[in-house]
């Protein structure tokens, strides 16, 4: 095995420009670490953000630093200390966003607490779409809003890769969903569950009945628009986005923010949960590694609408 990988990196914040494509010295797993040969990567609004120093008050990379949150691959080597892991086990990997290592790489030296055996029956470039989107989801749903049969949910961009999720997560535990889209994702996003599909871009409805939860992954504008659709004693909640203004008090309802933090518990149910059909993955497209750039300039861009944009090493 060579000394070296393939990877991406950057040194400085910037534009996609301050990405550069090469190799590496590959990392070598430390104690409670196992090293990965990663299949794919996810890229996700954060990588971005943080490589344009955008989140520079809430993260410290250290330079130079591989972008990627997350990603699936398979155990080569494990570091003094690990148990449940083995070379060649399938595995989901989380990423840290501080600190230099990411999954935008060949390999990465992760702690055994960030890996999730991947189950069989999950595709192993398809399931890094599922991991930190899946996370998120699953933290708003389940533990943050506790989404029960028979209420009444609104996902708000409810196909890209965390709305998407959520709308599959919320339908199997028996809500009656709907969700926002543009208008070319209708079809799609009834394809995931939702029950109705409101196109932002065309008159909001005025027959919508006053919801139970709603889910606000934008900020701004779109958090606020959310109190008028809300029952009275209902719950929104939010992850970070655009800034917000808390208006819980003025409409009477319940205000949360759903706190995402790596969770492999979080992850493994998930990952069962697509082991078993009940969630699929949602692949905006793969791109080689070496394009990282173009799958950062996409997002950034708003080209992305639907999943999770995937690269491949």
């Amino acid at each position: 095995m060579s000394d070296t990988m393939r990877a991406v990196w950057y040194e400085t914040y910037g534009g996609p420009e301050v990405l550069t494509a090469g190799r590496l010295p590959r990392p070598l797993p430390g104690p409670g670490q196992v090293l990965v040969a990663l299949a794919a990567a996810g890229v996700a609004p954060l990588d971005w953000k943080l490589r344009a120093g955008l989140l520079a008050a809430h993260f410290t990379p250290a330079f130079p630093k591989i972008p990627g949150r997350d990603g699936t691959g398979t155990v080569v080597a494990c570091g003094p200390g690990v148990t449940g892991f083995a070379p060649g086990a399938r595995v989901a990997v989380m990423a840290p966003p501080a600190g230099s290592a990411g999954t935008c790489a060949e390999f990465i030296a992760v702690d055994a607490a960030l890996c999730v055996p991947l189950p069989e029956g999950v595709d192993l470039i398809e399931g890094a779409a599922l991991i930190n989107s899946g996370l998120s989801a699953w933290i708003a749903a389940v533990r943050t809003a506790g989404v029960r049969a028979g209420q009444r949910v609104l996902v708000q961009a409810g196909a890209g890769a965390v709305g998407g999720l959520l709308v599959q997560l919320c339908a199997h535990l028996g809500a009656v969903v709907s969700a926002t889209c543009h208008s070319r994702n209708l079809d799609y996003v009834r394809s995931l569950g939702a029950e109705r599909a409101i196109a932002y871009d065309r008159a909001f409805p005025t027959d919508l009945a006053p919801q139970d939860i709603v889910f606000d992954l934008m900020g701004g504008a779109v958090h606020d628009a959310c109190y008028p659709l809300l029952a009275r004693g209902g719950h929104l909640v939010w992850l970070t986005a655009a800034p917000i203004t808390e208006r819980g008090d003025a409409f009477g309802v319940r205000v949360s923010r759903a706190m995402i933090t790596d969770d492999a518990g979080a992850v493994a149910e998930i990952l069962a949960l697509a082991a078993r059909g009940i969630l699929r993955p949602q692949v905006a497209g793969i791109l080689p590694l070496d394009q990282t750039a173009l799958a950062h300039e996409r997002l950034a861009s708003g080209q992305i609408s639907r999943g999770r944009m995937l690269v491949t090493p």
